[in-house]
């Protein structure tokens, strides 16, 4: 174990004296890098809007002095936690499902029946987390920057699905959280892997079908290798994630950066998370109507959307019981999570039609 240890020590340790190299390479002394670590391809909303338009904030508060460089290509995106704990980038974003038992509170908002867009359910999720998890200490060794959801989980399959028998023991990939939950009630074959792996997975028909929001009908390319999708009315389950950066990088910095970050950071950079996820979905859902996909919307008079609210009876209460040892007041706190997300969703729409 020790052995190991400083082998990872070494292995970060050389990342970043490549990494610095290369900043300094490039000609960039007068400023301060913070490189931020990604996972998912470029074109991923988190990618392609989400961390640019914080890079352009970064750099306007800072007035230059801090610029943002993004860096990919640094393994599974369980590891981005503990690559920013040891420096190896000084920020990152990841799902909390890829590291079971750690993120438990954040889970809350994964739950089925929330019926909001994803920009909602990540303003809520912040606000829930300043409010009530932030004290549990979940994220110990790093300072949270964001918090958001993607939008609603639907089922991608090889063959269509319309009824729930047919994907009894159906190899399904899933993406910890809700979803193994989601998948134990179904009674499916769970295959864990990291979203990025996918498309391989089905191409070569090591699963049946995935678990994941409409956006990766484009992104992931899934309208090729999954050419139906079965949508129960305001989906299966969200997914949660949290955007955090190293706290003593952020106390090296001159008091003035470290706050002209933080003030892009918080509820102003969950809420474009979460808003360019729901532009992500609606791009993932032109792509797949364009290339032919069979989507299977299920009305919620259907018997597999009535089947579907017996089957999700008690997740919620399960999720109470599983964070008793967070010192927090759950059911508060989802209470809050849901009022919070209606609130939010009901105002922007009121918003859109003036």
């Amino acid at each position: 174990m020790i052995i190991k240890k400083l082998f990872s020590k070494a292995r970060a340790a050389a990342i970043v004296a490549g990494l610095a190299l290369s900043t300094l390479s490039s000609g960039a002394f007068a400023e301060t890098v913070l490189r931020v670590g990604t996972w998912l391809p470029p074109t991923n909303p988190q990618n392609s809007v989400v961390w640019p338009t914080w890079a352009k904030w970064v750099e306007e508060a800072t007035e230059g002095r801090v610029k943002v460089k993004i860096v990919d290509g640094l393994g599974h995106p369980k590891t981005m936690f503990q690559l920013v704990e040891d420096g190896v980038v000084n920020a990152a974003f990841s799902y909390h499902g890829y590291v079971p038992g750690r993120f438990k509170l954040p889970v809350a908002a994964e739950l089925p029946g929330l019926g909001v867009s994803a920009e909602a359910a990540s303003v809520a999720l912040w606000q829930v987390y300043k409010k009530h998890f932030e004290q549990a200490d979940e994220f110990a060794g790093l300072k949270v920057i964001g918090m958001f959801t993607h939008g609603p989980g639907y089922l991608h399959s090889a063959d269509p699905i319309t009824s729930w028998d047919q994907i009894k023991g159906k190899k399904i990939r899933i993406g910890g959280g809700v979803q193994t939950e989601l998948g134990e009630r179904m009674e499916i074959t769970a295959v864990a892997a990291p979203a990025p792996k996918v498309y391989e997975m089905m191409q070569q028909g090591v699963i049946d079908g995935v678990f994941m929001p409409m956006g990766e009908q484009k992104v992931l390319r899934l309208k090729e290798v999954a050419p139906n999708v079965t949508m129960i009315p305001g989906g299966m389950y969200l997914g949660s994630f949290s955007m955090f950066i190293d706290p003593y990088f952020l106390e090296d910095l001159d008091a003035r950066d470290r706050e002209a970050i933080l003030s892009v950071s918080g509820e102003k950079l969950s809420a474009l998370a979460g808003r360019a996820w729901d532009e992500g979905d609606k791009q993932g859902r032109e792509a797949a109507v364009e290339a032919g996909v069979n989507l299977i919307e299920i009305a919620e008079t259907d018997a597999m959307a009535r089947e579907f609210q017996t089957m999700i009876k008690g997740m919620q209460e399960d999720w109470i019981a599983s964070v008793k040892d967070r010192g927090v007041n759950a059911e508060l706190a989802l209470a809050d999570l849901r009022s919070i997300a209606q609130d939010y969703e009901k105002t922007s729409a009121e918003n859109n039609k003036q």
